[in-house]
Parts: structure tokens; sequence; C-alpha cells
């Protein structure tokens, strides 16, 4: 099902943008991976994985296959979305570990590989190493959420993952401000809806 406005990405964190892919902008939720077509087009946006596995992967994908491995990966995102909200505001502990089972297993099964590659830009070194996967089954699309939801748990001070401040919006973001005073998911949207508000309050209460 297509949507009708591109994903959001607006954490400054790949896992949690993922935790994103569900949202109310305005009014009505929107479910950014609510089938297989729907993840597909979410991977892309993401750049998670390359557009030509996508198409290849679309091509030979076996009828609800997509729209099977959409359900797991919303059963994933709701899983850990549970796991960043009891945690949020806090930095993490050794004993957060015996939650993260489910991750490890998805994990687990990588087949990720590294390769040589060349570049042709100028100022930068002509063969690097590139880590890249192999691409076996629809399943394998879920590895590279694994390995942002992995960055997020290790990398990320949970002090400063925060949910938005808006009444009724559920985006989460990792606030890399200065002072960490971001307080919305993005002032143009919430951010202004509050300054509205407070406009109006301010109106009233001259009258």
């Amino acid at each position: 099902m297509s949507q009708p406005i591109p994903a959001f990405f607006i954490a400054d964190s790949p896992g949690l943008d993922f935790l994103n892919s569900v949202a109310t902008p305005v009014d009505v939720p929107i479910d950014w991976i609510d089938d297989g077509e729907g993840l597909l087009a979410w991977l892309e946006q993401s750049r998670l994985v390359p557009v030509e596995d996508l198409i290849a992967m679309r091509e030979r994908a076996m009828p609800g296959e997509l729209d099977h491995l959409a359900a797991q990966a919303r059963s994933l995102r709701d899983w850990f979305r549970a796991f960043v909200r009891e945690r949020k505001g806090r930095p993490l502990e050794a004993a957060d570990l015996s939650e993260l089972e489910p991750l490890n297993r998805l994990l687990a099964r990588d087949e990720g590989f590294c390769k040589i590659v060349a570049h042709e830009d100028q100022g930068a070194a002509a063969l690097t190493l590139e880590r890249s996967r192999r691409w076996a089954s629809p399943e394998s699309l879920l590895l590279p959420i694994g390995e942002i939801l992995a960055k997020l748990v290790c990398e990320e001070n949970f002090s400063y993952v925060k949910a938005c401040e808006g009444p009724a919006c559920t985006l989460m973001f990792a606030d890399h401000t200065r002072g960490h005073a971001r307080r919305w998911c993005s002032m143009s949207v919430c951010g202004n809806r509050a300054k509205q508000a407070a406009h109006r309050t301010r109106a009233k209460r001259g009258t």
C-alpha cells in the first residue's frame, strides 16, 4: 500500500527511525511497513538495502512472502519499541542484556562478509574494505534492521533518547543538541503546534 507521505527520518538515529516507521503525523496513524511493498519502500528510503537487491528480492519472492516479512518487521518494531520506551532517559546497564536475546538471535543469522572495492572519487582511497551481505532470502532483509537496533543499544546514550513532547505524537529521537534541550520530533510539526497553542493561550489571557 503506497503511503501518502514519505517516511520520517528525523530521529538522528537509524534505529529510532525504524521505530518511527509508524506514527501519527496529523490525525490518522500511518504505518509505513504495513505490507511487503511498504517494507521494501522503507528499506529503500532508509538506504539500508541497495535498490538493485530490493528489486531482485521483489522479483523472486513467493506470493505473500513479503507481506509475511513485513509482519515480522512490525513484531520486531513493537517489541523493541517497548524495550526503548521502558529504558529511555537512563543509561543502559549490563542487566538489560537479558532482554535483548531476540535481537541477538536475529543478528546470529547474518551472512555478512567484507570485500575490497574501488573508488574513482578524487581524494578518496583507491581501494577500501566494505561490508556487504548475501541476500539469500526475504528474511535476510531484517538483518540490517537488526544491526541498526544493535547499534542503537551499544552506541547511543539512552539518557538522551527522548519521546516527542507533542501530546499525540509517538515519535522518538536521540537528542544530540548542545545542552540536550531538544523537545520536539520536528520544530516544523510538533514544535510549531506547541508555539501556536502557546500563542492561543496568551491571546485568551489577554482578552
